[in-house]
């Protein structure tokens, strides 16, 4: 069964993250089937709008780290980056539902959806600096937008995991839901997306992003930072800690 399983519902693609045996981590071929999902669905003119989910009460606990470190080179062409500037490029709005883990690019990846809802099992994390690495995404620079420096410090330095409701409270999702409707709830919101004139919908959402080239420079920053970063003593002897666990 497919890692990554897309269904086309009434101009929504609806994006799930299935490897629940794993907590959805993220291989290195997960991230360019979502990657290959995006660009089909953006450009099929019968797709107006995403939803990302997750499978078994999970969004996703991140990077599959044993599998990210054995293709360590960062370049431009990794799987994981390329997934992220696509997401970042993207025209039509994205929604998001979020239960259970959301860590790591489980996380950053929300700040470049249109809309966000959790229930009250999501889990949010950003436990970049604990594994000695720094953040990515754009985050350093999207978070402190969001929140201000001191808030997006406690997140980002702390690395500390926080519930559904603090990230309404710092702006990271538009809502709590209740678990049994989450899904449903996000669904009927994207096919709202889905439903607007496209050429009018994806024109507002442009003007709302139009520094778009200055979050891509924050990200590009962050690339090469968290490729050097990767290679350290003290970032090598945590993923050795972390993979023993």
């Amino acid at each position: 069964m497919s890692t990554v399983q897309i269904q086309d519902e009434q101009g929504v693609r609806i994006i799930t993250i299935n490897r629940p045996e794993k907590r959805n981590a993220l291989s290195l071929e997960m991230y360019t089937q979502l990657t290959e999902y995006l660009i089909q669905g953006e450009s099929d003119n019968g797709i107006n709008a995403f939803m990302i989910k997750g499978q078994n009460d999970c969004f996703t606990s991140g990077n599959d780290v044993a599998d990210f470190l054995k293709n360590s080179d960062l370049g431009p062409e990794h799987p994981a980056f390329t997934f992220l500037f696509t997401l970042l490029d993207l025209k039509k709005p994205v929604v998001a539902a979020v239960t259970g883990p959301a860590v790591g690019i489980g996380t950053t990846l929300l700040l470049h959806c249109d809309l966000v809802y959790a229930d009250n099992k999501a889990k949010f994390q950003l436990p970049f600096v604990n594994l000695a690495l720094v953040p990515e995404a754009g985050a350093s620079l999207l978070l402190p937008r969001l929140m201000g420096q001191q808030k997006a410090a406690e997140l980002l330095l702390l690395g500390e995991p926080f519930d559904a409701a603090k990230a309404h409270t710092l702006n990271i999702i538009n809502a709590v839901v209740d678990s049994e409707n989450l899904i449903e709830f996000s669904l009927s919101q994207a096919m709202k997306l889905a439903s607007k004139p496209p050429q009018a919908l994806q024109a507002s959402r442009q003007l709302m992003r139009d520094d778009i080239e200055v979050v891509r420079a924050q990200m590009q920053k962050e690339l090469k930072q968290f490729a050097i970063r990767l290679q350290s003593d003290e970032a090598k002897a945590q993923f050795r800690a972390f993979l023993s666990k």
